[in-house]
């Protein structure tokens, strides 16, 4: 393998600036949050297009990049989507899921009825690669690929909230519908599904806090 210099563009800028652009950092997606209301306002694929591949700039074990995004805008696989997301849900309120697993999503306000899969112009599928195949057909074992994926989960919320638009993390269980309806292959495992838009104007959130810096961090 051959190496090249590393360079970051920003990486002579001053103290004073770096801990102003981490600041200004934290003011912005300390706005981030979970929406379930969306418009129907379109958004322009070229938008997913580059948060995907910002994505893709994720760091991973051994840069395998065992990862594969699925972009969805049509309106008919959206729908097929919706209808097998919500019998799944329906299977989890009232059959798989403990009365405490649901007495702590109760103040969240969710159930099985899942409109925000039609009505947010972009759903994106993210799958991870359990491993991958030479050119003889052997396999190749990926790893860390969970660790990976998560990542670049993180990487694509993060820009997708830069350009102002609204995101919902939308885990049904089990999630094999979403590989056969989008044609993924078997060595594939759908990580989440991420809803994509722009909040509705009447969009409400619930009121909840996040730990203070105090509580997640520690420095030694």
């Amino acid at each position: 393998m051959s190496f090249v210099a590393y360079r970051n563009a920003a990486q002579d800028r001053s103290d004073e600036t770096i801990a102003e652009l981490a600041s200004d950092f934290f003011a912005m997606i300390r706005s981030r949050r979970s929406t379930r209301d969306f418009s129907e306002r379109p958004v322009p694929r070229a938008v997913i297009e580059s948060c995907i591949a910002a994505a893709g700039r994720a760091p991973c074990g051994a840069n395998q990049q065992a990862w594969h995004f699925v972009a969805v805008a049509d309106p008919e696989t959206k729908r097929e989507i919706r209808l097998a997301a919500e019998a799944e849900e329906r299977e989890f309120y009232e059959r798989r899921a403990t009365q405490q697993w649901l007495d702590t999503l109760a103040p969240l306000g969710t159930n099985s009825e899942k409109p925000f899969l039609e009505k947010a112009p972009w759903l994106i599928a993210i799958f991870s690669r359990t491993h991958g195949f030479d050119e003889e057909g052997n396999v190749i074992k990926h790893y860390y690929p969970t660790e990976s994926i998560g990542i670049a989960t993180g990487f694509l919320i993060a820009a997708l909230h830069q350009c102002g638009l609204a995101t919902l993390t939308h885990t049904p269980s089990p999630m094999k519908f979403l590989s056969e309806i989008l044609g993924r292959p078997g060595n594939e495992r759908c990580f989440l599904l991420l809803v994509v838009g722009h909040a509705s104007e009447d969009a409400e959130v619930p009121d909840i806090k996040k730990k203070p810096l105090s509580e997640i961090a520690t420095f030694r």
